[in-house]
């Protein structure tokens, strides 16, 4: 399929996910754009619902960067425990929180280029933070974003920076943040990992697994 048939196509599913979930938030619970990092780390691995009981506690302990990073390796791992890979997230909040107060005086950066120079933030997390707090073009390339662009025909690789370098260049920049959340709720509820629901799925008439 050609990049300008794939633009159309994109431009089409845009239209039919807006219909279908007409709210595209991020499902984490935050309240600034730290707390939006430091969600967005806990989540890996773990799913929003767990992170979103954890976060409460954490975030009234520890509020800020500034207060983070002057905290307990031991208490944080005793606040999120519960996410998985609690040893090595402590180590990388406490790490996020110190080098913002250092490198960025108590901000969180606002490109994907500062973001992914924190400990343990990758792309995925720095284009969620990049798209929703500072409302610039982002592709989240999630597990179901990346099912869903393999399964409408976009891209035919699972690589992450690559799905998302392919996807940057055929949805509209200023609706792509949104597409990525409504992938996500799409891909929990109709796309799913196991099985596609394609007898209730909004893109039947655009999908390449309809098209014989």
């Amino acid at each position: 399929m050609k990049i300008n048939d794939k633009k159309a196509i994109a431009e089409k599913a845009v239209e039919l996910f807006k219909a279908e979930y007409p709210n595209a938030i991020c499902s984490l619970d935050y309240s600034d754009a730290f707390q939006l990092l430091i969600a967005t780390r806990l989540s890996a691995q773990c799913t929003d619902a767990r992170v979103n009981i954890v976060t409460p506690a954490l975030f009234k302990r520890f509020p800020t960067a500034a207060d983070m990073a002057v905290a307990e390796l031991s208490q944080v791992e005793e606040l999120i425990k519960t996410c998985g890979l609690y040893k090595t997230k402590a180590k990388d909040l406490i790490g996020i929180a110190k080098m913002i107060c250092s490198d960025y005086e108590g901000k969180v950066p606002d490109t994907i280029e500062e973001l992914t120079k924190l400990p343990g933030v990758g792309r995925k997390t720095a284009n969620l933070v990049v798209g929703d707090i500072y409302n610039k073009p982002a592709v989240v390339t999630d597990t179901h974003f990346i099912r869903l662009c393999n399964r409408l025909g976009f891209v035919n690789t699972t690589d992450p920076l690559k799905v998302e370098n392919a996807m940057r260049d055929i949805l509209p920049p200023l609706e792509s943040n949104a597409f990525c959340h409504r992938a996500v709720l799409h891909g929990r509820a109709v796309c799913t990992a196991r099985k596609a629901f394609c007898e209730r799925c909004c893109f039947n008439e655009i999908c390449q697994k309809n098209i014989k």
